[in-house]
């Protein structure tokens, strides 16, 4: 391992909440669907990254940071990009499902949302031809409840939909880019060109954001079992190899504690990572006693946040690993990405299924090459990023449901 491990050496905590965002001038983009999150993200050594996330729907701002396991040569410090968007997923799915219980008067309990995310990658980075993939998740839903068969069906499958991750899952949505190479903008290459200039360039405002909010004796993210070093298939370094074709596998644990938090464990079975634990913040009216529109105790990251901060990770991930599979030079690269969600059908008490815009990313390179590389190295990111594959594929979730233990 050269890189340096930036995160092993901080004493800040890995995931923190911060409240001077808008004095940093940080804040989200306008709103378009209910929800807009803009998320601030800078590499710091190798894999690990750094992400500073602002939410209309929150008063505060989350400061989150992403590192890599044995397969991509990282320290592990923090969980892997993917993680992100499993863990915000299923809680999506949480969500939605006891706000909808509720709306229709279900009586459920020891609810538990078993998700599986699968991803393919096939390809040389070398000759361009890499491109990564998303295949339609798997989700179990187990639960103890006296309605009938049906009900549950048809409440969990409309839960799902109502998630306002159906938004990007359903239909192909088409990711958008600006580019920023040494400070001057240029025309994208094969990417779909954003409509409209490159945001400012992103002060380094990391260092300034200050520890707030909820941050007591508990950690808001912890690794809860680390990846066995094994070389071979999906061990050490193999992410890395110039040409691939593997899948990958994701699960996320979902169950909900007795304060309305929910608890995530995320599995990563291929290639072989580490098992993190996340806390995420129900919507708005999923606490008892807590009415629609009052104010949301931000005790830990919102599954929006958490959704959004995997897709940029994961962006910046496959930046990072094309500059090292082609020895290339790449000092300093960084992004500004806005996603634009509804509230949730269930939740957010619309009645309707979740939306969601094509995302945004604004993508600042500093590098001795050349401008031809830094479209090219835009281009792959793009083309081998599993979440922008997720965004850009009509997935349909599976739904599998056992009640009382048993399958239904």
């Amino acid at each position: 391992m050269t890189a340096d491990n930036v995160l092993g050496a901080e004493a800040r905590p890995r995931f923190f909440a911060f409240n001077n965002h808008e004095q940093l001038g940080l804040h989200p983009p306008a709103l378009r669907r209910g929800v807009a999150i803009r998320t601030f993200v800078r590499s710091l050594a190798g894999m690990q990254k750094e992400a500073l996330v602002v939410s209309s729907a929150n008063r505060q701002a989350w400061r989150l940071v992403s590192d890599e396991g044995p397969y991509l040569a990282g320290h592990d410090e923090a969980p892997f990009p993917l993680a992100f968007l499993t863990a915000g997923m299923v809680a999506s799915y949480a969500d939605e499902i006891v706000a909808l219980a509720r709306l229709r008067d279900v009586a459920l309990t020891d609810l538990c949302l078993t998700l599986d995310n699968f991803y393919t990658m096939e390809g040389s980075a070398v000759r361009g031809t890499m491109i990564g993939g998303a295949l339609p998740p798997e989700l179990q839903v187990a639960c103890e409840t006296e309605a009938d068969v049906a009900t549950l069906r048809n409440l969990c499958a409309d839960a799902v939909e109502a998630s306002a991750l159906n938004g990007l899952l359903r239909g192909q949505n088409t990711s958008l880019f600006t580019l920023v190479h040494n400070g001057g903008q240029l025309s994208p290459g094969k990417v779909s060109p954003l409509d409209s200039p490159a945001e400012p360039g992103p002060a380094d405002r990391y260092e300034e954001v200050t520890v707030d909010g909820p941050n007591g004796a508990e950690q808001l993210m912890a690794r809860i079992a680390s990846a066995e070093l094994r070389e071979g298939e999906g061990g050490t370094g193999s992410s890395l190899h110039a040409e691939q074709k593997r899948t990958l596998h994701v699960r996320g644990i979902c169950t909900l504690r007795p304060d309305g938090l929910r608890a995530i464990e995320v599995q990563l079975f291929r290639p072989i990572g580490s098992n993190f634990r996340f806390l995420s913040e129900g919507p708005l009216d999923s606490g008892e006693g807590r009415a629609p529109g009052a104010a949301r105790d931000n005790r830990a990251p919102d599954a929006a946040t958490l959704i959004s901060a995997g897709i940029a990770f994961c962006f910046m991930t496959q930046l990072g690993r094309y500059a090292t599979i082609t020895k290339r030079r790449l000092d300093r690269y960084r992004i500004i990405q806005d996603t634009h969600f509804s509230p949730g059908g269930a939740s957010g008490h619309t009645g309707k299924a979740g939306q969601a815009d094509p995302v945004e990313t604004h993508l600042y390179l500093d590098t001795p090459e050349d401008a031809g590389f830094a479209r090219t190295l835009l281009d792959m990111g793009e083309q081998t990023c599993f979440l922008h594959a997720l965004c850009r594929t009509d997935l349909k979730p599976k739904v599998t449901l056992s009640r009382r233990g048993a399958a239904v």
